[in-house]
């Protein structure tokens, strides 16, 4: 009897909604990850007149992040199944963040690309390791809102960034500016060891969450149990490459507002100084997109629609709205372009939900990261072929003066429309599922 109650006494005390904590943690990272990213893309318009950079300069040094990028996400993902979402993680921030402080050494276009080469290695695999995160803690029923609450860090980190990167640089120069958000991720380190373990063997869940997140797990596990598909076996399922078109045909859209609206404000005759309010607008209008796409689906699933179609009603909604970017070439007025895009990146992002949160709708836990990160590969090798094209168009059409990115904007709006056509094509259960090699949908 004294020992059970040492060991009462010594055992820590449940924590309240531990997944929500950890939710917590998987957004606070990815804030972190954006505003490194960030920082070059709001310093661009200062530093190509400091360097006397073209457009097409900066969209190779954009690209060199993107290949890094690109190529990163299908490595770590496997990786993440492999040595598990808490050490995998952990590298993975202690290395972007050593280089986004490395990167105040930079001293010309070939150092930044240097740098920029190495933060996209290390960036890369915090989509599919927060992908992951969620299927290892959350149920079916809040996946999609936990996905948003994670992926709603980009548009927070984008929000934030310009309010702190811009005055960093006015009053102490770019140097600082890069060394400032890197050290953030050192202090996120310190919380994510302390909090995460897999729920099996967290210490500090309690028993009624454990058997939530458990009871779900073996509801969703397939019938028959298979050994984990290698790489091969996946590219020959549908689902897969309907996972991968999600995000292959919507996120170039996002990077191309991300990295370069600034740019853009500036070609359709707009001061950067006056433009700064509309700058995070778009973020704002992303943020708030992901928690209506993850609240929207679960909404739906709670008033009994089947997961597949509940997801694929987001999708649609998503793609007829990022198709509000078009009618952004017939104005210059700051207000109307801040709407419109504004509109598309809410619908952009309640798309984007959905995209993060097939992999780990469709996939058990040891390939979910593995299809993240193939699907962030593809949406990296399109954005990488976007932005050169952005590049070279928008220098080529520079006569055109506020009219120079229209054909690029209408591509933008439209490519998504077809994603959504993909998914729905895609995306359905086949001899796959009654085979264990996905999920039910």
């Amino acid at each position: 009897m004294a020992d059970a109650t040492v060991n009462s006494a010594a055992s820590p005390r449940p924590a309240r909604s531990l997944r929500w904590q950890i939710g917590g943690l998987l957004f606070a990272s990815t804030v972190i990850n954006y505003l490194d990213r960030q920082t070059l893309s709001n310093l661009a318009p200062y530093l190509k007149q400091d360097y006397g950079w073209t457009n097409t300069d900066y969209a190779n040094l954009v690209i060199t992040f993107r290949i890094a990028y690109s190529l990163g996400q299908t490595l770590c993902g496997r990786l993440m199944d492999r040595v598990g979402t808490r050490r995998g993680l952990t590298l993975s921030v202690i290395w972007y963040s050593t280089v986004s402080i490395l990167t105040s050494l930079a001293n010309g276009f070939y150092s930044f690309a240097t740098f920029r080469f190495l933060l996209g290695a290390g960036e890369s695999a915090n989509w599919p390791a927060a992908t992951k995160a969620v299927s290892e803690w959350f149920p079916k029923r809040e996946r999609g809102l936990a996905t948003a609450f994670y992926d709603s860090g980009s548009s927070v980190g984008g929000t934030i960034a310009p309010y702190l990167i811009v005055p960093i640089y006015l009053y102490w120069g770019w140097r600082p500016a890069f060394i400032i958000p890197g050290l953030l991720g050192f202090v996120w380190l310190i919380f994510w060891r302390r909090l995460y373990h897999p729920p099996e063997t967290h210490p500090r869940i309690s028993d009624e969450e454990r058997e939530t997140i458990l009871k779900d797990k073996r509801e969703s596990e397939p019938e028959k149990s298979v050994p984990r598909p290698r790489w091969g076996q996946l590219l020959k399922l549908p689902q897969t490459w309907g996972a991968i078109a999600a995000k292959a045909l919507t996120d170039p859209v996002w990077f191309f507002i991300a990295d370069w609206f600034p740019i853009y404000l500036v070609a359709k005759g707009i001061k950067l100084e006056s433009g700064l309010v509309a700058i995070w607008v778009p973020f704002v209008a992303a943020g708030l997109g992901n928690f209506f796409g993850g609240w929207m689906t679960g909404h739906l699933i709670k008033r009994g629609w089947p997961l597949g179609l509940a997801r694929k009603a987001i999708v649609v909604f998503g793609g007829f709205g990022v198709l509000l970017l078009i009618p952004t070439i017939l104005t210059t007025n700051l207000f109307f372009i801040a709407l419109l895009f504004g509109m598309a990146t809410f619908a952009y992002a309640s798309f984007s939900t959905i995209a993060n949160t097939l992999p780990s709708d469709l996939y058990t836990s040891e390939s979910v990261a593995s299809v993240a990160g193939m699907s962030g590969t593809a949406a990296g090798i399109g954005t990488i072929i976007a932005f050169k094209l952005i590049g070279y168009f928008s220098d080529a059409r520079a006569e055109y003066a506020t009219q120079a990115f229209d054909p690029i904007v209408v591509v933008a709006g439209l490519v998504p429309f077809v994603g959504m056509i993909m998914v729905l094509l895609l995306v359905r259960n086949t001899r796959a599922t009654e085979q264990g090699l996905v999920r039910r949908i």
